[in-house]
């Protein structure tokens, strides 16, 4: 028989842990959720209008979950095409087959109680940091379990008897067996059911991933009691995420498909840069190469597209997990086959900024560089392993005068705090008596530049349409079918976000639903507000994700540019035609 869940707890408030956690949240209102975490600052910020991470559509979902919402009414009816030309209040009237959703009371909660909240969980989640090692036995390669095994001691201590302990973080194949033993050393005699629930988020889209997920892996041990606890998982799942892609296998294939799947992709990104390398010297058109490539149903068109290389939190650390395993099972040849793939990662960037110096005559002395974007891609605000960073510590070998940075996601001051930090052996910040400048204001940041480099794909600097099919917005969800109780909670948020999208003659408002509680007020010290007010700039609030992105004037930019007017692009989302009719001279990788 399948155990019943009620309570939740999930270890680490981080970019895994939260969004997961608010998920199986909004999905689930009977359960109740917390998220546990030492770090006070990240709880306060989870548990105010300051989120700690960025993601489109956290702050939907964080303020029902979290929040609770009230009592409301929507029609079942699309609204008429014809007659959006009136306001969106006076469309619904028109309709009487009215929908009432009662109202939620909270079950999402964030923590720093993680001892007591472990000891009322039926299900504890473990997702905390497990970057690369950086000293000891295995350095550069092996995986840093300190903070993983720390939590699972934790765990053992607090849980109680017959809760199933769920590995969140990737960690490396086997690891079950070590929280095996920390669960017997600590508790000897009591049964813990241990699982491998590995996630396969992309940053910029990891709420997306959430809600319609392609595969929810679940590994356990293959015993009658390992396959009831996978079941309850799984049942917490099945709330939304239909049976069918609900993936049930061994724990030790759980543990190592998360790191063959992100190495997979790093392979394909890597391979597709190593060939723009070549098409730049033969006088081939990376694009063209990529799109015959994606034609072909045997390779497919993701992640093909040529840029200065991947980053993030995930692809390296894991292609350096997949290095060390096959090194610690003796299999060298192995390793270095996927060591080639960062080798490549690395040469792309490189090769990205030799090719800006070699534009000035190898002299950037007395120059301006801007570059636009900071996080390793679109629509985050995760800054770790960004390749932005990697080409600002080589320009800062080149003595330009200024090294303005300008990205839509990360706050001015928050970017300023981490360049600090990770760049010590020489002065980075203008204030330190180095040249970097972060700016809260693309057309400042490019004022009087001699190169504007394109380092993260985000719409607001595209000037070519953007990929990919339409989104489930994009049409009126409605009607929804009859069910028991009511519209899903799938279906009451995509038409939350239809409704966003639908003009209207008053300005667009977050909560067209009028679903919304009030969310925590602020003390009034906060230190977000201080920032915010300090930078002029907001970032990572619940409903940024919903301010419009308006797309770069570039004939603005280019017009208080210095020549040669140079703009670099390092992702591909610039008409190269169309901006040297601007005036610029566009240099683009693979060209």
């Amino acid at each position: 028989m399948i155990r019943p869940v009620t309570n939740i707890c999930c270890v680490g408030a981080g970019y895994v842990g939260g969004p997961t956690a608010a998920i199986m949240a909004y999905q689930n209102p009977h359960l109740r959720v917390t998220v546990v975490d030492n770090n006070e600052q990240r709880i306060r910020r989870w548990n105010s209008e300051h989120l700690p991470i960025y993601e489109p559509g956290l702050g939907d979902i964080v303020r029902i979950a979290r929040d609770g919402s009230r009592q409301f009414q929507f029609t079942n009816k699309p609204i008429d095409q014809h007659q959006q030309s009136t306001s969106l209040g006076q469309n619904f009237l028109q309709h009487d087959e009215q929908v009432t959703v009662p109202a939620r009371s909270p079950n999402l909660f964030f923590s720093t109680q993680v001892g007591e909240c472990i000891r009322e969980a039926d299900i504890v989640l473990i997702a905390v940091n497990t970057p690369s090692r950086t000293k000891g036995v295995g350095a550069g390669s092996a995986t840093n379990m300190s903070s993983f095994n720390g939590v699972a001691r934790v765990v053992a201590q607090h849980a109680r008897p017959g809760a199933i302990i769920v590995e969140k973080s990737t960690v490396p194949c086997m690891t079950s067996k070590s929280v095996k033993r920390i669960l017997a050393l600590y508790r000897p005699g009591i049964h813990f059911e241990i699982l491998s629930n590995p996630e396969f988020l992309a940053a910029g889209s990891a709420m997306k991933d959430l809600m319609y997920p392609e595969r929810v892996l679940i590994g356990s041990e293959l015993t009658p009691t390992g396959r009831l606890a996978s079941a309850a998982l799984a049942s917490v799942y099945a709330a939304w995420v239909p049976p069918s892609r609900i993936i049930t296998v061994d724990i030790f294939s759980s543990e190592l498909v998360k790191l063959v799947a992100n190495s997979m992709l790093a392979q394909r990104v890597s391979s597709i840069n190593s060939v723009s390398a070549l098409c730049e010297k033969v006088g081939a058109d990376i694009d063209a190469v990529a799109s015959i490539l994606g034609a072909d149903s045997r390779i497919g068109d993701k992640f093909l597209k040529a840029g200065i290389g991947f980053g993030g939190s995930c692809f390296k650390k894991d292609l350096l997990g997949m290095i060390y395993l096959a090194e610690t099972v003796h299999l060298p040849e192995v390793a270095e086959y996927w060591r080639q793939v960062i080798v490549m990662n690395e040469f792309q960037r490189d090769r990205f900024v030799r090719r800006v110096v070699a534009c000035f005559d190898n002299c950037l002395a007395s120059l301006k560089i801007t570059l636009l974007g900071y996080a390793f891609k679109a629509n985050t605000s995760d800054t770790r392993e960004t390749p932005a960073l990697g080409i600002i510590k080589m320009l800062l070998h080149e003595d330009p005068v200024e090294i303005a940075i300008f990205d839509p996601c990360c706050n001015p001051e928050v970017v300023k705090a981490e360049i600090k930090a990770l760049i010590q052996d020489e002065p980075a910040l203008k204030e330190d008596g180095g040249p970097i400048v972060v700016y809260s204001d693309a057309y400042d940041a490019c004022a009087g530049s001699d190169a504007v480099l394109i380092t993260t794909d985000f719409d607001e600097f595209r000037s070519t349409p953007k990929e990919g099919e339409p989104t489930a917005e994009s049409a009126d969800p409605r009607p929804f079918p009859p069910h028991l109780h009511g519209p899903t909670e799938t279906e009451i948020l995509s038409l939350h976000k239809y409704l966003l999208s639908v003009p209207s003659s008053a300005d667009k408002i977050d909560d067209p639903l009028g679903r919304y509680l009030p969310e925590p007020a602020c003390e009034s010290n906060c230190p977000d507000c201080g920032l915010i007010k300090t930078s002029g700039y907001s970032t990572a609030g619940n409903t940024d994700e919903n301010r419009p992105k308006i797309p770069l004037d570039w004939q603005r930019i280019v017009v208080d540019m210095n020549p040669p007017k140079l703009l670099f692009d390092g992702k591909g989302i610039i008409d190269a035609e169309e901006m040297s009719e601007l005036g610029f001279q566009v240099e683009r990788i693979g060209h």
